[in-house]
């Protein structure tokens, strides 16, 4: 009975280890694309709930800031747009690089703030700009444009590499508080508004889902094959 149980034994985990090492690197694939589309439907109820902040009616600039709450609050100033301008290098797809405009905005209340009036080709950061009374309708946004390979602004070429809202407020003596232009009347000519959307908030969870269920039927192809070469070899 000792030398049938030994071999027994030795077959048994000929088989188990890799079946286990299979099934256990499978579910836990099936796992992680399981959570990716937990994720999916996270993020789109959250890009639903701040599509709907962005188009919802304009209200009078806050006094009391609060960049959690207020982030793509809708906004309608009256004022007069001032002279003074920086330039912020981008790119924009389907118009190529260019320079978003940030100048400052006095409301008929007082108030001084930076209003980004939107995009112009690179080759006219020194377009005449409008100047005088206006009224803007637009959104509250506390940018993040800056990253660990952004280099660092020129201001005194007025080159700015991210919309960095505390340096250019000290550029323009504003408040730090930026509104990004949705409509403007007057028209602002020769600028494009580039107003908020959600089209720069990344939602990569479906291509993530798709990988991970990808691997795990990769990886139930090749337990298959293994199994069945061990039963090839056990069988020679």
């Amino acid at each position: 009975m000792g030398a049938p149980f030994r071999f027994g034994a030795r077959l048994l985990n000929r088989y188990i280890a890799p079946l286990v090492l299979g099934l256990t690197g499978i579910a836990i694939l099936l796992w992680l694309g399981t959570w990716q589309i937990q994720r999916l439907a996270w993020k789109q109820d959250i890009l639903s709930e701040i599509e709907t902040t962005i188009a919802d009616a304009p209200q009078p600039l806050p006094r009391l800031i609060d960049p959690d709450a207020q982030r793509y609050q809708p906004v309608e100033l009256t004022g007069e747009m001032d002279g003074d301008t920086l330039a912020v290098l981008v790119s924009v797809k389907h118009r190529g690089a260019g320079w978003r405009l940030i100048s400052a905005f006095h409301t008929d209340d007082g108030r001084r703030i930076l209003l980004d009036r939107g995009y112009v080709p690179v080759d006219q950061k020194d377009l005449p700009l409008y100047a005088g009374p206006a009224t803007i309708r637009g959104n509250l946004h506390w940018t993040d444009d800056r990253n660990s390979s952004t280099p660092a602004n020129d201001p005194a070429k007025n080159i700015w590499y991210a919309r960095d809202i505390g340096p250019m407020a000290e550029a323009l003596d504003t408040e730090p508080l930026l509104v990004i232009v949705r409509d403007m009347s007057p028209a602002d000519s020769g600028v494009t508004p580039l107003p908020v959307d959600t089209d720069g908030i990344p939602n990569d969870h479906l291509q993530y889902a798709i990988t991970w269920f990808s691997l795990a039927a990769v990886w139930l192809i090749m337990t298959g094959v293994w199994m069945r070469r061990l039963k090839t070899g056990k069988e020679s």
